[in-house]
């Protein structure tokens, strides 16, 4: 029996998923937090083992059974000198050269399109596309929050706070976001807003995330502004989709599958309309579909893919069947 291993790895949780070629799911486990350049590599080292024997041990199996594992890790290849340590993470416990690791968001990609051909672009916190085109891969976006992570909710929250503050003091016309802001932070006089950010504490990257829902809000009472922020937001994350597409050297007219995931696309329906205008409205052609799995299925689907057995349509209908509804199933 043929067993593939797949490991999403995020900030948060890191989910392993233990299939066989018929799409049956033999094991699976949550554990914590992939994010090394926070826990260290000891922690992730040490949370990667356990993860692995657990599913083993669901399984009545040994590491020596599974014929191929895919570890999608966050921040993997964004410092070439740390790629030998990574890469090295379970050697402990998976035979070499049975495994390979890449980024996180390969696991996203390879869920949303079952690993076939076409691009997925993700906007949560942050933002980030992945596609596979007749075996060549390619990435755009995803610099972080600093300087990129155009789309995604820290930087629409951020632009909602530009806006906010053009409002307060007469650069633009105040409307349902001004008041969304004044009333979330119990504001008594606007530049409060400022304490309330910078802090100390400052906020969070996360929290400053989490009123990307205000800009959703006022988009909806009808606030030009906010609305606006969601027509740019589209631009942008066209613009990424775009520059994976490029780069995989795709014909314009052939029409290339785009899925999706994260937060800012289940954000009142706002952004995915917007995001198919902004694709449509040029030259190269797209298909915009539903993700199919969750990213811990689509590392086990590439891990299948990466050993020369990717599995059959029927299998990976199978696989959609067992991961629906469970935990496995929601992603990140």
């Amino acid at each position: 029996m043929k067993t593939f291993l797949g490991v999403d790895g995020g900030g948060t949780k890191t989910d392993f998923l233990l299939i066989d070629a018929s799409g049956a799911v033999l094991a699976s486990h949550r554990g914590g937090s992939a994010y090394y350049l926070e826990a260290g590599f000891d922690a992730l080292q040490a949370m990667m083992a356990v993860g692995i024997r657990k599913v083993l041990q669901q399984a009545g199996l040994t590491a020596a059974d599974i014929e191929f594992a895919f570890l999608g890790l966050p921040a993997y290849g964004e410092d070439r000198a740390l790629l030998t340590r990574l890469d090295g993470i379970v050697a402990d416990v998976l035979p070499v050269g049975r495994y390979r690791c890449g980024n996180d968001v390969v696991c996203g990609w390879a869920g949303a399109l079952a690993a076939d051909d076409g691009i997925n672009i993700v906007a949560g916190t942050g933002s980030i596309a992945y596609g596979e085109f007749q075996g060549r891969g390619a990435r755009a976006g995803g610099w972080g929050e600093l300087f990129s992570d155009e789309g995604s909710a820290y930087w629409l929250a951020r632009e909602g706070l530009t806006l906010f503050s053009r409002m307060s003091d007469g650069r633009a016309p105040k409307a349902a976001l001004y008041e969304l802001i004044r009333e979330h932070f119990h504001l008594e006089a606007d530049l409060d807003v400022c304490a309330a950010v910078y802090g100390p504490p400052p906020l969070a990257r996360s929290s400053v995330a989490a009123l990307a829902p205000l800009v959703a809000r006022a988009a909806l009472q009808g606030d030009a502004g906010a609305r606006g922020l969601f027509e740019q937001a589209a631009q942008e994350l066209a613009a990424v989709v775009h520059a994976v597409r490029d780069q995989l050297n795709v014909p314009p007219r052939t029409p290339l599958p785009v899925s999706y995931s994260g937060g800012m696309f289940r954000l009142d329906g706002l952004l995915q309309p917007l995001l198919e205008t902004a694709l449509g409205a040029g030259e190269r052609r797209y298909e915009f579909v539903a993700p199919r799995l969750s990213p811990v299925a689509g590392a086990a689907l590439y891990a299948a893919k990466l050993a020369g057995a990717a599995l059959s349509t029927g299998s990976i209908a199978a696989l959609a069947r067992s991961v629906e509804g469970s935990a496995l199933g929601d992603g990140k």
